[in-house]
């Protein structure tokens, strides 16, 4: 059933169509529209349930900041609503029992309402959830963790009719837990463990300030714990932090973006990331702080104050950390890092067919570790334009782990072609090597030389130095800078061609980037956000294809810095 185009979260994602929103934002609402436009042939939004939401938070009174004494029907932003009828209210057309959406992120940056809005998500479970259901809150330490109980409290003692029912209270407060009596439902704050979460049963759970945790083991307990419950519901919330761009928190992230760019599909992942689409010009750029600050759109006092705070970091060094990581959702220790190449730039580039036969191509490989992925990658180039194809491989035995862990499915791409399994535990290099040997039959080319990072690669590239050209590809940013710059470039201006490969595309999205002190750029493998054996494949040939033929070409060549 359509949803009212005069509810808050409708005019909200409308808005993101064309406000300042940041990118990801504005997918995410383009496919919330299509459910509340009642045009999703799959889900829909249950107006039954969207009435009780509205009619819970018409009760529930905001404590305090700003809005204190407010309803929280009347004082809930756009984007709040957008996360209660999301999580709570969009359900499958055919089975209105069973809600879509089992994963709930929100990225958002401070001073934005985030604690109250985790607060009356939990009060609303309590309403809305079977009896004898328990929720929980994970952060990383105690703290944190009992803060959303303290909002909740905070929100229930300021709410007379949600609190007491003729004269009878339905909320019983004390340190451990919260309950809702007339169901026997607990909400209770866990401390941060790193081996005490297994045995919970939680209908929902929320980890909050994901970005500070040390590793993923309480997310991945409770969900572990959810595997017989019908609607299962995980929020994941955060600001970022200053610490590596690896932690649980940007993992999620990376998933979640991977997701709404389609390499991925995941229908029961939500996500609402409000960081900016760009970074470099914070000190000056104002889009920067609306896209990490959805509240401060509507609200002058609170944009006044971000601009305060940027003005102080400007001139304070010791402050901008906290201001770019607390207040802007950017990472400040990877001020010297950025995205290598945007996925829909490189998907642009995608072509049905690409006929190689008798063409001349440069080989790259990229040879791992044998517990790790390998790729081998080829290019060639007409009138400017590059083609390209990569290919990766894995040890057979480990499939299973790499899906749980890096969360892709790669037996679906090995059906397709993309990624080879060979070995058991370790990659068979044998496998690897007769490939290359392979090629030229295989695809009707001529290889003109392969080029090979001398790390893992030695055995291999005496092995083919014996028919092939072979030449050492110095993993040093002076040397990779060129080929970098240039891939980059040749993508950018859409003279590059590949043929359907969802993994590449996945690599391309996972790569980072890493400046050096003379502004050599190169694709930094510990930085990226998962595997990028592929794009490092591809350079190394482009790097090759770039000394043999493109720097004599009339049509570019790549400017090095």
């Amino acid at each position: 059933m359509a949803l009212s185009n005069k509810n808050p979260a409708y005019q909200f994602a409308k808005r993101c169509l064309s406000d300042p929103a940041p990118k990801y934002v504005r997918m995410q609402s383009a496919d919330f529209l299509s459910m509340a436009d009642d045009k999703n042939d799959k889900y829909e939004i249950d107006a039954a349930a969207v009435k009780k939401i509205e009619a819970i938070l018409k009760l529930a009174i905001m404590p305090k900041g700003l809005k204190a004494g407010q309803n929280m029907c009347d004082c809930s932003t756009g984007y709040q609503w957008m996360l209660y009828i999301a999580s709570l209210a969009v359900v499958h057309r055919d089975d209105h029992q069973r809600r879509r959406y089992q994963t709930i992120l929100l990225e958002i940056a401070r001073k934005n309402y985030k604690t109250y809005t985790v607060g009356m998500i939990f009060i609303l479970l309590f309403i809305l959830e079977p009896p004898l259901s328990k929720f929980y809150s994970v952060a990383p330490d105690g703290a944190l963790s009992r803060e959303v109980k303290e909002a909740i409290s905070d929100i229930l003692r300021m709410s007379p009719l949600l609190y007491e029912y003729m004269g009878e209270k339905r909320f019983k407060i004390l340190r451990d837990y919260i309950e809702f009596i007339p169901n026997k439902s607990r909400y209770i704050p866990l401390n941060y463990s790193t081996s005490r979460m297994d045995g919970k049963l939680p209908n929902v759970y929320l980890a909050d300030e994901v970005g500070a945790l040390p590793n993923s083991y309480p997310i991945e307990a409770m969900r572990s714990g959810q595997l017989n419950i019908l609607n299962k519901l995980g929020f994941i919330i955060s600001t970022k932090y200053p610490t590596s761009i690896d932690n649980p928190f940007e993992q999620e992230i990376a998933y979640s973006k991977k997701v709404l760019d389609g390499l991925i599909d995941d229908e029961k992942v939500f996500s609402l990331l409000f960081e900016p689409d760009e970074t470099e010009a914070w000190m000056t750029d104002d889009l920067i702080l609306k896209q990490a600050n959805p509240v401060s759109w509507d609200n002058p006092l609170i944009w006044n104050d971000l601009i305060d705070k940027r003005n102080r970091a400007i001139e304070m060094e010791s402050a901008r950390e906290n201001f770019l990581t607390k207040h802007c959702n950017i990472l400040y220790t990877g001020a010297g890092t950025e995205t290598y190449i945007d996925v829909q730039a490189v998907q642009k580039c995608k072509v049905d067919h690409i006929d190689w036969t008798g063409r001349d191509v440069w080989v790259g490989v990229d040879l791992s570790m044998t517990n790790d992925n390998t790729s081998v990658a080829f290019m060639s180039e007409e009138n400017g334009v590059v083609l390209a194809e990569s290919f990766a491989f894995i040890p057979e035995g480990r499939i299973d782990e790499k899906n749980a862990f890096e969360k892709i499915d790669y037996r679906q791409f090995i059906r397709q072609g993309h990624v080879i399994a060979c070995g058991d535990l370790t990659i068979d290099y044998s496998v690897v090597e007769q490939f290359v040997f392979d090629l030229e039959e295989r695809f009707g080319v001529h290889i003109v030389a392969i080029g090979f990072d001398r790390y893992n690669a030695m055995s291999s590239a005496q092995k083919w130095d014996q028919k092939y050209t072979t030449v050492e590809v110095k993993q040093h940013s002076s040397v990779l800078h060129p080929a970098t710059k240039l891939l980059y470039e040749q993508i950018m201006d859409g003279n590059f061609q590949y043929t359907e490969n969802p993994l590449l595309e996945i690599n391309f999205q996972n790569a980072r980037c890493t400046f050096d002190t003379n502004l050599n750029r190169y694709v930094n493998k510990k930085k990226s956000n998962g595997k990028v054996d592929m794009v490092v494949s591809l350079i190394n040939a482009i790097y090759l294809l770039q000394q043999d033929r493109l720097m004599n070409y009339g049509g570019f060549v790549a400017q090095v810095i």
